[in-house]
């Protein structure tokens, strides 16, 4: 396996667990009465999250000043994608997963069910989305070198989710599995 294929796994693995994560999450506190149970989980759960969302947003930032300093007729600029810059602007961004997600944990008990399906419904008809094309567009970079500018993949973030994940895993309450947005 090259470079380019292990982080294009590795962004594919990310995407796949946080919405495994947010399902999972929905599953459990969209039900009425929920919000305050399983806390361990919840607290697994939302700090895997906040720092996979984060690394999401960060490769977002880094990817448009990317676009931005690239000299439009430059070698640089040819390489990327043009619909790169389309997609960086829709609506599914790391940022308002991150705003829904604290949404969710501060609503009240009443309407936390809600607030926690409507986390999930915008992750997985946005946010999933528009992960995916992104990775599909760019994965079309022919330079390994855009790839790690933006990405910022390496062994240790690798093992730093893998381990958030399991931490995750490791809480799941009895009866709830993680699966994926297309699983549910």
């Amino acid at each position: 396996m090259n470079e380019r294929d292990i982080i294009r796994t590795q962004l594919a693995t990310e995407r796949i667990h946080a919405a495994q994560v947010a399902n999972a999450c929905a599953s459990i506190y969209g039900a009425a009465g929920a919000a305050e149970a399983h806390t361990p989980f919840r607290d697994a759960s939302v700090e895997y999250l906040v720092w996979v969302l984060s690394r999401f947003e960060q490769r977002d930032e880094l990817l448009a000043e990317l676009i931005e300093r690239t000299a439009p007729g430059s070698a640089e600029r040819a390489d990327l994608p043009g619909e790169l810059a389309t997609l960086a602007g829709h609506t599914g961004t790391s940022r308002q997963a991150l705003t829904r997600l604290e949404a969710a944990l501060a609503a009240a008990p009443q309407t936390a069910g809600a607030t926690w399906q409507a986390f999930a419904q915008f992750f997985n008809t946005a946010w999933c989305p528009r992960r995916e094309a992104i990775e599909s567009q760019f994965s079309k970079l022919p330079r390994i070198a855009g790839w790690r500018a933006v990405c910022a993949i390496d062994a240790d973030s690798i093992l730093e989710e893998r381990a958030r994940y399991a931490r995750v895993a490791a809480q799941l309450p009895p009866g709830v599995t993680l699966v994926g947005a297309s699983q549910r």
